[in-house]
């Protein structure tokens, strides 16, 4: 399957990468800025059988109803019931704790739409899970997926957001107005 998804994401689609996912440490949150498209996700998958390192996601629950529920499940990932107040990080953090192998892809912006914050949760569940932040960005405008190196929590939390936004700076969006 690595195969078959590097012809497609490089040789097909014609996307490069700068960095790639660790393999060490075997726990970590991902984040992948900005999300303004549909067409992430099939560029992330693609893109996570090509590392071959498992990255589980969540979405809205909505994705994981009807007929291609299945699929969303069979690629890695967990549906979340986004209109309960369910002590979602703390959940997260018990499923980085339950396994010796658990890496999670999530979008800091929690939607597709232009968004002047971040959602936090990401940088609690790493905090709570003492587990690194790896950033990952589609870069449409250059066709390059930049992957950085673990980065650990400090105790500044703004100081912290601000490195972190900073690797997405001047990244394309699939649509750059929503960027």
């Amino acid at each position: 399957m690595k195969k078959i998804a590097r012809f497609i994401l490089f040789t097909i689609l014609g996307w490069k990468f700068d960095g790639d996912f660790p393999k060490s440490p075997k726990k970590y949150v991902v984040i992948a800025a900005p999300h303004t498209s549909w067409v992430d996700f099939p560029i992330a998958i693609l893109t996570r059988l090509s590392s071959g390192i498992m990255i589980n996601f969540i979405g809205k629950a909505s994705l994981f109803k009807g007929p291609f529920g299945f699929i969303f499940k069979a690629l890695g990932g967990t549906p979340v019931d986004r209109t309960k107040n369910n002590k979602f990080v703390d959940a997260i953090i018990d499923i980085f704790n339950s396994k010796e192998e658990f890496r999670l892809g999530i979008s800091p912006e929690g939607t597709r739409k232009k968004v002047t914050t971040w959602k936090t949760g990401f940088y609690y569940i790493a905090k709570g899970a003492n587990v690194p932040i790896v950033m990952a960005t589609l870069d449409f405008g250059n066709k390059k997926i930049k992957i950085s190196k673990p980065f650990y929590t400090t105790d500044n939390k703004e100081k912290d957001i601000a490195y972190l936004r900073g690797f997405f700076l001047n990244v394309k969006g699939k649509n750059p107005e929503l960027s």
